[in-house]
């Protein structure tokens, strides 16, 4: 409350410093932002490596394997999704607390030849644009970068309205949205999209366009450096 000015990374955010005791007149949005490259060559390999078959649809996550990333939500999607789509595969990139209970997980639900857990990843601009979709899962989310990172590859999103996700996924244009926690809705907005090349091509080439207007770090920059001579 000191503050002159508090930065909120989204609307979601901001609304919860908001309710903290911060008055608005404090606050302002910048969105997080990440860098614009090009995609890393070797991304099939990379895949490959981790024992995806050629040609399987791959269903892509980045997070820690924590709480609010809610992947047991996603692993339930995946059970539902075998159904539709047997060939998909699920591959999450990342570390947390939480591997050993989803890797439980994993196998109750016979999925252990479809669900792969990468570790944490040194090399994810080749991987993440080998992905056919990315999907975050999280009941609570500020923004999400890796979601940003998807969007700057064009990849297609899936994900859930949880926090400031919706700000950065238009449900429909850039990607597909489902309820926090619904395995059943996560299942079906994944199956609609692998089965339609076409407009996973369209979603993600709008989800990039998304980025380049919102979400890259010189825009980021910019913007906070802004707020800094505000209060010079």
């Amino acid at each position: 409350r000191a503050c002159d000015r508090v930065i909120a990374v989204s609307q979601a955010i901001g609304s919860v410093v908001e309710r903290g005791g911060v008055p608005r007149s404090r606050l302002q949005l910048v969105y997080e932002g990440v860098s614009d490259r090009t995609p890393a060559p070797g991304g099939a390999e990379a895949l490959a490596a981790l024992g995806v078959p050629p040609g399987a649809p791959v269903v892509g996550n980045v997070a820690a394997l924590t709480g609010h990333k809610d992947h047991a939500t996603l692993v339930e999607a995946m059970a539902l999704l075998r159904l539709r789509a047997p060939e998909a595969r699920l591959v999450i990139a990342g570390e947390g607390e939480l591997r050993p209970a989803l890797e439980a997980q994993v196998r109750e639900r016979g999925l252990g030849d479809r669900v792969i857990f990468a570790g944490f990843r040194r090399d994810l601009d080749r991987l993440l644009p080998a992905f056919s979709v990315f999907c975050l899962s999280s009941r609570l989310e500020g923004l999400g970068t890796s979601l940003l990172d998807a969007m700057a590859f064009g990849l297609p999103v899936v994900a859930t309205a949880a926090g400031g996700i919706p700000e950065a996924v238009e449900d429909g244009v850039t990607g597909r949205l489902a309820p926090p926690r619904d395995p059943a809705a996560l299942a079906a907005a994944l199956d609609d999209l692998l089965r339609d090349d076409e407009r996973r091509r369209a979603f993600g080439a709008a989800g990039r366009r998304r980025f380049l207007e919102r979400f890259t770090t010189d825009q980021m920059v910019g913007e906070t450096l802004a707020v800094l001579g505000e209060i010079a």
